[in-house]
């Protein structure tokens, strides 16, 4: 039985490595180089609002010229394809090294459905997408010109697209569109639409192609490095008082508890006027409640933080940022192959708690976080489908995406849970666990679990508020990010940050006599994703122009999904660090 599930789980493993290394995400469709008048390839890909990033449409739902018959369309991987992204042949005649003056693209007989289409196109400041040789190319449809006979200006269409192409040697470094030619848009009316070539040779080399498209005064500003050392001081000044008030407390209260010297009247006398975290020995190791949920959410969340960093390290070393959809095939190929670590820290976890159920504790791991995002996810695409948008995403990759979750992230999920279960799942607790449960005294608000569970998503909020600004702004607002050092350096601030925090809560929770720690731990880590949901509501009003019911939708649905996932990574860090502190410190106390 167990070698069938091992040969199966490393069959699938091993079509998933190779589907992952044909993956366009990390290989190219050609190696880039071109012989002269070889001809070259001009992708139309989509067109939309430029306030709005994710309400695209296909280039030719407004009404241009289309190319032939059956035009040859481009896929460029699962992460292009969730992304919006659909690259159809213009048919426009370019050649390697070849000059244009001026060419001919097509005649566009106006009528009244186009003419209104364009205007309204324009009105709203529709932009479109154009790539040559995987190098992207904006403009925008039309211009408003200035109109004495209308408060809102008269609509013009451009119709010449003059490229300059750069290029050394045999391989394109850059390309550039402007516009020119605005023609008034009238029903009746034949339009010209024409483009013009120009190659100029450059000495770039090919691997720094893509510098002209990163934005460093944005993100290497005096402001970001300020916001990572501001940050890094406060991992240091943390750290340093977690270690200096805690463990003096801790060690002052070991001395007191453990003391052999004393009579038996005084010792007695002592323990009675105790108070705190020693009087809940007996219960602060029993099994939480619903213990199937945190176990998947803690497990769930191990994998999370295990899967950024991963990504992080991949985009550091291969530079993702340079292919379309790759952060994202290389994100959902990651989950799938990190789905062992989900599964043996829940496993493990459900366990050494006394769980029985464990077939359910594993479906509910695996399957948890992934149909939270499908949930999320369906209610955005059906938005979609309504709006006729390129956000859309089709049923065979939906399909696809099932079968990689299905056959390489739940089979290595249910792999973990076994080995979790059998390696690390004998309880292992430092105090027995009383029959009968300690009642909870009643103490002051602020040491109430909801208060500290609010309260301690402040400070990691606080670590990372700055770079949230700025993958904020990179995502809704058209910027490339690739300062991925940065993120690593946050991500890790991030993590030592929430796990200081989270103990100083737990200890301040157990001294209130409440035994109820492992939730409140976790929720007292995870409440850094209400802050970031809170962030991103004032950096909708504030930062942004977007608008429109579709945007809208998007802008929130992908921030929720976002942040589903950043609370329960914060979580399970959280909770798996005030883990490791108590069972550190009744480790060297008297249970009873």
């Amino acid at each position: 039985m167990s070698s069938s599930v091992f040969s199966t789980v490393g069959s699938l493993s091993l079509f998933a490595f190779i589907v992952l290394f044909l993956s366009p995400a990390f290989a190219s469709e050609s190696d880039h180089k071109y012989q002269p008048e070889e001809p070259i390839t001009l992708w139309v890909n989509k067109v939309g609002p430029y306030n709005n990033p994710q309400e695209t449409y296909n280039y030719y739902s407004l009404p241009f010229c289309h190319p032939g018959a059956n035009p040859a369309h481009k896929w460029g991987g699962l992460g292009e394809v969730l992304g919006g992204n659909e690259l159809i042949d213009s048919q426009i005649d370019i050649k390697f090294k070849k000059n244009v003056e001026k060419g001919s693209i097509c005649q566009l007989d106006l009528d009244e459905a186009k003419v209104r289409q364009f205007k309204d196109a324009i009105e709203n400041n529709y932009w479109f997408e154009f790539f040559v040789d995987d190098l992207p190319l904006w403009g925008f449809i039309g211009e408003l010109h200035p109109d004495k006979n209308s408060d809102n200006g008269k609509q013009v269409l451009n119709t010449h697209k003059n490229i300059v192409i750069k290029y050394n040697n045999d391989q394109i470094i850059h390309v550039n569109l402007t516009q020119d030619g605005p023609k008034p848009l009238e029903a009746g009316r034949m339009l010209d639409m024409t483009y013009s070539i120009k190659w100029i040779p450059t000495n770039v080399t090919f691997a720094r192609r893509f510098d002209v498209y990163l934005d460093y005064p944005f993100f290497e500003h005096q402001i970001h490095w300020f916001s990572v050392f501001n940050s890094f001081m406060m991992v240091i000044f943390l750290t340093g008082l977690v270690s200096m008030i805690l463990m003096r407390t801790l060690r002052n209260d070991y001395a007191k508890y453990a003391r052999e010297d004393d009579d038996l009247e005084t010792l007695e006398r002592d323990v009675s006027e105790e108070s705190g975290w020693k009087l809940v020995h007996g219960d602060v190791f029993r099994p939480p409640r619903t213990l199937v949920l945190l176990s998947a959410v803690v497990g769930t969340g191990a994998q999370l933080a295990l899967l950024v960093l991963l990504v992080i390290l991949l985009a550091i070393v291969g530079t993702l940022y340079v292919g379309r959809g790759a952060i994202v095939t290389t994100f959902i190929l990651c989950y799938a192959f990190t789905s062992f670590i989900s599964g043996y820290v829940s496993g493990g976890m459900y366990s050494r708690n006394g769980g029985k159920n464990w077939i359910k504790s594993m479906i509910l791991t695996a399957s948890l976080f992934p149909f939270m995002c499908f949930g999320i996810g369906f209610i955005l695409n059906t938005i979609a489908i309504f709006y006729g948008s390129l956000a859309a995403i089709p049923f065979g990759t939906m399909v696809v995406v099932f079968v990689i979750w299905a056959f390489i992230s739940f089979p290595l999920a249910l792999l973990g849970t076994v080995v979790g279960r059998n390696w690390s799942g004998a309880p292992n607790n430092p105090c027995r666990v009383k029959t009968i449960p300690r009642p909870i005294p009643e103490k002051k608000w602020y040491l109430t679990p909801s208060v500290v569970s609010m309260m301690g998503g402040l400070l990691p909020f606080g670590s990372i508020f700055i770079e949230m600004y700025f993958v904020f702004t990179s995502f809704w607002n058209y910027k490339v990010y690739y300062v991925y050092g940065f993120m690593l350096l946050v991500f890790l601030i991030l993590i030592i940050v929430t796990i200081c925090v989270t103990i100083v809560g737990t200890y301040f929770l157990l001294n209130a006599e409440n035994y109820h720690w492992q939730w409140t731990s976790f929720f007292s880590a995870a409440s850094t994703a209400v802050y970031v949901y809170l962030y991103s509501i004032y950096y909708y009003y504030v930062k942004t122009k977007m608008s429109g019911f579709f945007q809208t939708s998007f802008y929130f649905g992908y921030t929720l999904m976002f942040c589903l996932g950043l609370g329960i990574l914060c979580g399970a860090v959280g909770y798996l660090g005030s883990n490791l502190f108590v069972r550190r410190i009744y480790r060297n106390i008297k249970c009873d």
